[in-house]
Parts: structure tokens; sequence; C-alpha cells
């Protein structure tokens, strides 16, 4: 399983959305999990993105699908990082 940094904007009909129904984040996180992708932890944040995810997911496809659905509908925007644990990272290096 990978992980991934899901940053996101709501558009004007996203905020508007979440304004009206607050909710509506968890319901969207329950579709997210249906579609294969286990949020590990979830941040509203201050700055250049609203949210920021960190999930976890089979492969780079699995949350492709997930990012390209959710902003088909209008309500949100992503930008989506490769996230590799530390001791990976330094595994790999050292047995290169």
């Amino acid at each position: 399983m990978g992980h991934y940094i899901m940053l996101s904007n709501l558009t004007d009909h996203g905020a508007k959305t979440v304004k009206e129904n607050p909710g509506r984040i968890k319901e969207v996180d329950k579709e997210v999990e249906a579609m294969g992708v286990k949020i590990l932890a979830q941040y509203a944040v201050m700055g250049p993105y609203d949210f920021v995810n960190i999930v976890e997911a089979p492969d780079n496809e699995t949350v492709m699908r997930v990012s390209m659905e959710l902003s088909a509908r209008g309500s949100v925007k992503f930008t989506t990082l490769t996230a590799i644990p530390i001791d990976e990272f330094i595994d790999r290096l050292k047995n290169k």
C-alpha cells in the first residue's frame, strides 16, 4: 500500500455546500473509502489549501481515480503527492 498526501481547495460551489452541510465532508470520506482509499488523517488548514488528507491506497491509479471522480463534481480541486515513509526511503537508498 502506498501513502499519499492530497491537498485540496474547495471551489465556490464546494464552499457553499460545506457551509450549508458541513457533514457532507464525512459523507465524501465514506465514498472515498468505498473506492479503495483509506483516509489516515484529515485536516482543515489555513493557507494556500483548504484541506490536507493523508491517505493509503493500493496504487497510483486508485488515487488518480478518486481525485478525478471528486474533481469532476466541481466542488474541489486536488494536488496529490506520493509520500514515502522515511524508514522506507532510507532503506531504498542503502539497498541501491
